[in-house]
């Protein structure tokens, strides 16, 4: 897709920048009672987590759950300080020999997310009782990392896809009145309908499909915003033309999933038409931003995740400039 001009209106197309922003790994390295921890890939080589009689709850807490839709959190662990019935720690009380489950050595909150996993264990015969063996195989957080799938979290990476992010623009009797969103008509195809007469009137329907995919279920919201300015130096200054959002709960892990379409929306007071005359002279972005809880109570956000720069209001059919490269109607990023 390339600029288009119109005797009426304007409109730019889009060359989305496929940037996110990077999760930076963080800590955990100990054990609740300060003990160092085995933060290899798990091989039985290290020492067994220890617990505090006095404080199991406040330093193995199970796994925080946030229940955003109505679900139901997972029951909580059961047995005694020294022998939990949901670990199978070593030398802790099994029902049969030769029996084989898995064993986590790590903390609650961790357990079978991120890079973390359970390990394996057999059940040993005993004179007086059986037992547990060691936990082999085990997968604990990385040294140092405190976020993301390195630390053992449920949210690491998300990506949000618009199918749709062309501003028109419009003049009457050559003074500009105004933007609004433009209409979808095929893949990679938008169009400008004419507007006629001040004032100018939002489309009906909606202005942009989109699609969210997240390692973690949870309620995310995802705004998308059109400013004047650049997208590689952006400013604090840079006035905004629009804003919309779309809100939902993402159910399904690592499967795409339809979020509610963001709306038609058209830009007509003082300061959005200021805002349009600085985006169609010196240029303008998009930049997407995100604000969301997970279901294990991660917090995502509120942060921008990535801008997305519009083309040249030039550009023409197989213009061979780079700026005019590479661009089409819709974008995405990383978050």
């Amino acid at each position: 897709m390339r600029v288009a001009l119109h005797a009426s209106l304007v409109f730019l197309t889009v060359a989305p920048l496929l940037t996110a922003c990077a999760t930076t790994p963080q800590g955990g390295g100990s054990d609740p009672n300060g003990d160092a921890l085995d933060m290899g890939n798990g091989g039985g080589g290290g020492p067994d987590l220890r617990f505090d009689s006095d404080a199991f709850w406040a330093n193995d807490p199970p796994l925080r759950y946030c229940v955003i839709d109505g679900g139901t959190p997972p029951k909580p662990p059961g047995g005694t300080p020294e022998c939990p019935d949901d670990k199978n720690r070593e030398g802790c009380p099994c029902p049969t020999p030769g029996q084989e489950a898995p064993c986590w050595p790590g903390l609650r909150a961790n357990r079978n997310l991120g890079i973390c996993r359970d390990g394996r264990t057999v059940c040993l015969a005993g004179e007086v009782q059986n037992s547990w063996g060691r936990c082999e195989g085990y997968q604990l957080p990385l040294p140092g990392a405190t976020s993301g799938k390195e630390a053992c979290q449920c949210f690491s990476a998300g990506q949000w896809k618009l199918d749709n992010l062309v501003p028109c623009f419009y003049f009457y009797n050559n003074e500009l009145i105004g933007a609004r969103s433009s209409r979808l008509v095929g893949p990679n195809m938008t169009e400008c309908p004419q507007a006629g007469a001040p004032p100018l009137q939002p489309l009906p329907g909606t202005w942009s499909p989109n699609t969210v995919r997240v390692d973690c279920e949870g309620q995310f919201k995802l705004c998308y915003a059109l400013k004047a300015g650049k997208a590689t130096d952006p400013r604090p200054d840079d006035c905004e033309v629009m804003k919309v959002c779309t809100e939902a709960f993402y159910a399904k892990v690592h499967e795409v999933q339809s979020f509610p379409a963001l709306p038609h929306w058209v830009a007509t007071s003082p300061a959005q038409r200021a805002c349009a005359q600085q985006f169609i002279q010196r240029g303008g972005y998009g930049e997407m931003s995100v604000d969301g809880l997970s279901i294990t109570c991660d917090k995502v956000g509120p942060k921008v995740f990535n801008r997305v720069q519009y083309c040249p209001l030039d550009c023409r059919m197989n213009d061979p400039r780079p700026e005019c490269q590479n661009c089409g109607a819709g974008g995405s990023g990383n978050f």
